[in-house]
């Protein structure tokens, strides 16, 4: 590794609190770093966001993965050697996963034998860097991979369940191919709901991944903007279900009435 990257981003690590999540002033590509390296994860950020990237640290398996679930990234940086859970099973869970299972992998470890780089491959990862690395290649390596991504992602802009179809890049909403006027709220909301049926979510959880969990928002005002929804969905209304003492969920079409 680059020694003089480590060395610039030392003073970081006074910033326990500020590191874990980073955006930089420029729309970057959101990337999340699994790693229990805290110095290692620090150099690997710091020049993501200088490069313009935003990023997220998870510093465990378990905690990456939800992370994961949750907010898919447009890449993740895994490390092998991960505490909790470790990263040969969090890349096959991501890979099970519907709404990870398109996300790039590019695995660090510090072993470099051919036989585990051919693990890594068959459980999902799509690049694998053994340490120590150079940061420039680590950076190339991402930038390949993203561009890989997009030429396959142009569908993954666009959802559609059961009538209700949201495209992302048109930021637009239709109900039997009829446009329905949404808020940028109720838009992150269906969005998220609509992008993994039959999950539910958490009113904290909603906070987070539809609105940001930088905004002051009370839980009943989730409420009121699902309320909002439902009164434009129409016929649909019914599809936002209410899931009792946890948050809501998008009706999955699979589902079926027990009793």
């Amino acid at each position: 590794m680059n020694l003089k990257f480590r060395y610039r981003v030392t003073n970081l690590s006074l910033l326990d609190n500020q590191i874990e999540t980073g955006a930089s002033t420029v729309s970057g590509k959101r990337i999340l770093i699994i790693e229990d390296d805290r110095s290692l994860a620090e150099v690997i950020s710091y020049n993501l966001e200088q490069q313009g990237f935003d990023f997220h640290i998870s510093r465990d398996g378990m905690d990456g993965l939800q992370y994961a679930q949750l907010n898919p990234p447009d890449l993740i940086i895994l490390d092998l050697m991960l505490p909790v859970i470790d990263g040969l099973e969090v890349c096959r869970r991501l890979r099970a996963d519907i709404n990870t299972e398109a996300v790039p992998i590019l695995m660090l470890t510090a072993k470099s034998e051919e036989t585990d780089q051919v693990v890594g491959f068959s459980v999902g990862a799509d690049d694998y860097v053994t340490k120590p690395f150079s940061i420039k290649v680590l950076l190339e390596r991402v930038k390949v991979l993203l561009k890989r991504r997009n030429r396959r992602k142009e569908v993954g802009n666009v959802v559609a369940s059961q009538g209700i179809v949201i495209d992302r890049r048109r930021h637009l909403a239709t109900v039997d191919d009829q446009p329905i006027s949404l808020t940028r709220t109720e838009f992150g909301l269906l969005d998220t709901l609509l992008r993994q049926p039959g999950r539910a979510f958490s009113r904290a959880e909603l906070i987070q991944t539809a609105i940001g969990d930088d905004a002051l928002v009370l839980d009943r005002t989730v409420d009121v903007h699902v309320r909002s929804i439902r009164s434009k969905l129409g016929d649909h209304a019914e599809l936002l279900e209410t899931v009792r003492g946890i948050g809501y969920r998008f009706h999955h079409p699979a589902a079926m009435a027990l009793g």
